[in-house]
């Protein structure tokens, strides 16, 4: 009977030994193979030994040699279903590098492509085929650059093709991606072999994969173009919807956006405003009558009326002169505009932006300049030199001119639901920069601090990502000067630590200590006591009188004192109040002194620092009633007397004196932490052991 067909007959030799002829059995492990032959030899220690091919180059036989050669002669089965096992069991090893470099040593990928090109079955075996190729070659052993043209086009021709399997195209999209961004002559031969439009028809299928593959060969496509022909390209493709398509459909699917399609729209985004750099770059020609015209167009936006020319009539200097003085008005730095415009960045785009918005909004673009061209009181918003600014702003937070990030995801949904969206966001920002200027009541030395808060103001709105335009309107100009600053306070805060978990928890234990301690000092400024004014029914305030508390706070010690004299000794005033008696504290329009006075500004300023004590006078209630000097002799009184009465203390000053001493003392606890990062939550208490004989009692004399 004939040995099955895994059982091969080789010869085993060995240094000073005698050879074996052995029957080798290839699917057993190769470790059980070298334990046989090392009892044969009664050597010890298989584990230490290892079988090396005689001829040749002298390999030693691993797994992986095993392996890679059972599957290698797989692929050339005849069988459908053998290549199909094959292929499967291949693509389950292919990640691992070992295994990939003696798949490739062994002319794995000329197999694999000899599967792609052939193309005899379009369905699963093509599937696993492109899959285990595209695994191999990811590990970077052969360059794409190696392969050959009648394989790249036989992938394209995949491509192409209307009716595929829904799993080969993505593969072959991605197959000719890696093509196109690893070696330009290939590059060039899939832009022209893949028109545009099949890799519309790919990114409207409703198949999220599909869809992905699709939008990464476009973008590789568009980054291997020149300049040039990656404008004629994107204008191509913005003429057929494709903006609009990914806005609705792709962006606001039902479906989440993976990773790779957020990192493809990413790239999308950046080749976008790519296009803005040429303009970016170049500065203004002063000979340039085209541009002449753009810089008079602007002027006369704003100062000349349809059909008021303004000078007509005047000589060519007084008109000069005149044209000028406007060109000053509009916010350039120099009469001769030209040369404000000659810096690089921004250049030209500057202009374009202006030129964009006073004639898509020239209603605002007339109010932003007269408004501010008219002022005297050197709070004037410069237009001209805010532009030039703002473009650099915009330039540098969308990095525009940068190469593309190969990770990076964080592109602005709004930029794919606008046409000329960098220009329709000059519109708005320029709006944010004049409305901000007034909210912080800029000058012409302020414009630097100006356009720092702007650019806050424009990162942290792109940072939330809005879908549209308008939302990104809405957003930014809910984000005031004032929000800013409390965003900034706040920030500061977390990073100091001050917000951090431990740091509230210790927080909250220090609270009763120091509201304590203030409380202590609200009683001793009591126990000194403060001279009130008396106000007679004419709204008079010159009689004075003195109340304090006693040194045992017990009772309320009160007299009139003449004025002009130092305030007397507790002994000498005539008047006293238990505090036991005291029933309850009123302030403001609560107390009866003030509800008895009519309404008036002097009414309300003195009810802003009244307060009275209610008594139990006998049978009747009586009442102390006060007039403080001052706001903080109102709250430290109040808060005495809350204090006294065994009511928490809740006056604003109480609120500043606790937060001063909890940070002064927060910070001298963490003094010996300083630079030291503090976790949110504290380590995890480990698990009791599962027993404590390891506890040494000492009480057991040792025998």
């Amino acid at each position: 009977m004939a040995p099955p067909r895994n059982v091969v007959k080789i010869a085993v030799q060995m240094r000073d030994a005698i050879p074996q002829l052995i029957q080798l059995d290839q699917a057993k492990p190769l470790a059980a193979v070298l334990k046989e032959v090392c009892d044969a030899w009664t050597l010890p220690h298989s584990e230490r030994y290892a079988l090396q091919f005689a001829d040749g180059h002298r390999r030693y036989i691993t797994e992986n040699d095993r392996e890679a050669e059972r599957l290698l002669r797989g692929l050339q089965s005849e069988s459908r279903e053998g290549r199909r096992e094959a292929l499967r069991h291949l693509l389950m090893l292919a990640p691992d590098l070992t295994f990939a470099r003696e798949v490739i040593s062994r002319d794995g990928l000329q197999r694999l492509g000899t599967i792609i090109e052939d193309g005899d079955d379009l369905g699963e075996v093509l599937a696993l085929a492109l899959r285990a190729f595209l695994e191999l070659m990811e590990h970077g052993v052969v360059s794409w650059e190696t392969l050959s043209i009648p394989f790249v086009r036989k992938v394209v021709c995949y491509v192409n093709m209307n009716l595929m399997d829904a799993s080969v195209q993505p593969l072959a999209l991605g197959l000719l991606e890696n093509v196109t961004l690893s070696s330009p002559t290939l590059g060039q031969l899939v832009k022209s072999e893949v028109p545009l439009d099949r890799l519309l028809v790919h990114l409207q299928v409703m198949n999220q994969q599909l869809q992905t593959k699709a939008m990464a060969l476009l973008t590789a496509l568009l980054q291997g173009a020149t300049p040039a022909e990656r404008k004629h390209m994107l204008d191509y493709l913005w003429q057929r919807n494709l903006r609009q398509f990914i806005y609705k459909n792709i962006i606001h699917s039902a479906a989440p956006l993976g990773d790779e399609m957020a990192h493809h729209l990413y790239v999308l985004q950046a080749l976008m405003l790519g296009l803005l750099e040429p303009r970016m770059r170049t500065p203004l020609d002063p000979f340039s009558q085209e541009q002449r015209e753009q810089l008079q167009a602007l002027r006369q936006a704003a100062f000349e009326p349809e059909g008021e020319p303004v000078g007509a009539g005047l000589s060519a200097d007084r008109r000069r002169s005149l044209c000028a003085r406007e060109f000053r008005k509009l916010g350039f730095s120099n009469s001769n505009p030209a040369q404000d415009l000659e810096r690089v960045p921004p250049g030209l785009l500057a202009l374009d932006n202006m030129l964009y918005f006073s004639r898509q909004a020239p209603s605002a673009y007339s109010r932003f300049v007269l408004e501010n061209s008219s002022r005297e009181d050197k709070h004037e918003c410069p237009f001209a030199r805010s532009s030039i600014q703002l473009t650099v702003l915009l330039c540098d937070l969308l990095h525009v001119g940068e190469p593309c990030s190969e990770t990076a995801q964080d592109f602005s949904p709004m930029f794919f639901g606008q046409d000329q969206s960098f220009h329709e966001l000059f519109c708005v920002s320029i709006q944010l920069l004049n409305k901000t200027w007034k909210e912080m009541r800029a000058t012409q030395e302020d414009f630097d601090k100006v356009m720092q808060v702007v650019r806050e103001q424009l990162a942290r709105t792109l940072a939330l990502k809005p879908s549209s335009l308008e939302l990104f309107r809405t957003k930014v100009n809910a984000l005031t000067y004032g929000e800013v600053l409390r965003l900034r306070q706040t920030e500061r805060l977390h990073q100091e630590g001050t917000l951090a978990p431990p740091i509230l928890e210790l927080r909250e234990k220090l609270k009763p200590e120091l509201l304590g301690l203030i409380r202590q000092q609200r009683l001793l400024r009591l126990c000194e006591g403060t001279l009130f004014h008396k106000i007679s029914s004419r709204r008079r305030q010159d009689k004075l009188w003195f109340c304090c508390l006693s040194p045992n706070h017990k009772v309320l010690q009160y007299g009139d004192v003449e004025e002009g004299v130092g305030p007397p000794t507790p002994d000498s005033l005539p008047e006293q109040l238990p505090v036991a008696d005291i029933r309850a504290l009123l302030t403001g329009k609560d107390c009866p002194h003030v509800r008895e006075k009519g309404s008036g500004k002097q009414n309300k300023d003195v009810c802003e620092l009244a307060f009275s004590v209610s008594y139990d006078h006998g049978e009747e209630e009586a009442y102390l009633n006060f007039i403080a000097p001052s706001k903080r002799e109102f709250h430290l009184w109040t808060d005495g007397l809350s204090a006294l009465l065994g009511n928490p203390m809740g006056s604003e000053q109480t609120r500043l004196d606790l937060e001063q001493l909890l940070t002064m003392e927060t910070k001298l606890r963490l003094l010996e932490l300083e630079n030291v990062p503090i976790p949110e939550h504290p380590p995890p208490v480990p698990p009791p052991p599962t027993n404590f004989n390891f506890c040494y009692d000492c009480s057991i004399a040792e025998p």
